[in-house]
C-alpha cells in the first residue's frame, strides 16, 4: 500500500470527518496555513488572501481558524507579543523564536518525547503534552546586529 501524504487532503477529510463545511475560504486558509513555514498571524493570512477574496474579514479568518483549532488542525501560539501565530499541526515540533523581529522557527528534536515519560514516571503525573521554546537572535538579526 502507497502512503501519499498529502496534508490538505488530509486537513480536508478531518473537517468532513468533523461536519464541517468546506467553503472555498477555508480551503485557501488551510492551503495558506500548510504551505506557509512563518507561523502567520490572522492579519498576514487575511493580507495574503484578500486579493483572492475581497469580501473577505479579517473575523472571517479569526473564526476560521478557530474552527480548525478546535478540530486539532492548527496550534495558536502565543508567545507574549500582541498577535497570536497560526501553526499547521503536523507533529510535534518546538519553536525557536528570534528576540528581535519575532520569526519563529519549526525545530525537530524527537528524543524529547522521553522527558514525558520520565517526568510521569518520576511524579506519578499523567502527562498530557510539554511546550518547548528557545529563544536567540536569527540569522538576518543577528547579522544586522554585528554591523
Amino acid at each position: 500500500m502507497t502512503v501519499s501524504h498529502n496534508p490538505l487532503k488530509e486537513a480536508l477529510d478531518t473537517l468532513k470527518d468533523t461536519g464541517v463545511r468546506i467553503t472555498p475560504q477555508r480551503h485557501a486558509i488551510l492551503e495558506y496555513l500548510i504551505n506557509s513555514m512563518s507561523h502567520p498571524t490572522a492579519d498576514d493570512i487575511y493580507k495574503a488572501l484578500e486579493g483572492k477574496f475581497p469580501n473577505m474579514s479579517v473575523a472571517t479568518v479569526y473564526n476560521n481558524l478557530r474552527v480548525f483549532r478546535e478540530v486539532g488542525l492548527v496550534k495558536e501560539l502565543t508567545y507574549g507579543d500582541a498577535s497570536s501565530r497560526f501553526d499547521f499541526v503536523t507533529t510535534h515540533h518546538y519553536h525557536v523564536i528570534c528576540e528581535s523581529c519575532g520569526k519563529i522557527v519549526d525545530f525537530h528534536y524527537p528524543g524529547l518525547d522521553e522527558v514525558e515519560h520520565l517526568a510521569s514516571h518520576v511524579t506519578g503525573f499523567k502527562i498530557s503534552h510539554h511546550r518547548l521554546e528557545i529563544y536567540g537572535s536569527c540569522p538576518e538579526c543577528s547579522a544586522k546586529e554585528a554591523h
